[in-house]
């Protein structure tokens, strides 16, 4: 299973929000040991950045096991050609779209109703997701 992480889950376990901390970083765990399967925005993880004070040590951690997916030009032209009314929810799309990806997680489902890429929050992706050995 492929899964692409919006800024808001990966926010969830960095700041250990309640109540989404416990379903988020169930998510997160499932990456970590299924390196390779799951990603993240390059422009996602500069508003994880921007939101965090000390983010550095975060980032990398993360960086051991999700993907940042290479986009340009023509993966923004095509993020515009959604048609979102949040640009930067069309980005992640676009990025989702490029890495392949099965479901898009994140808590703002109706922000991803045009989403070609089948939307779910980090509850309903922890039920079908695969139990860890």
């Amino acid at each position: 299973m492929r899964l692409f992480l919006d800024t808001d889950v990966i926010l969830d376990v960095a700041l250990q929000r309640q109540p989404h901390f416990i379903s988020s970083s169930a998510v997160m765990d499932w990456a970590e040991c299924n390196m390779g399967s799951v990603a993240v925005s390059w422009h996602g993880i500069a508003n994880i950045q921007y939101l965090l004070k000390k983010s550095e040590p975060f980032i990398k951690e993360l960086l051991r096991f999700v993907e940042i997916p290479p986009t340009g030009t023509v993966h923004l032209e095509y993020a515009l050609s959604l048609n979102f009314s949040d640009l930067e929810d069309a980005m992640q799309v676009s990025s989702a779209v490029l890495f392949g990806a099965q479901i898009i997680v994140t808590r703002n489902v109706k922000h991803f109703k045009k989403s070609p890429i089948r939307v779910m929050t980090p509850e309903e992706v922890n039920s079908i997701l695969p139990k860890q050995r």
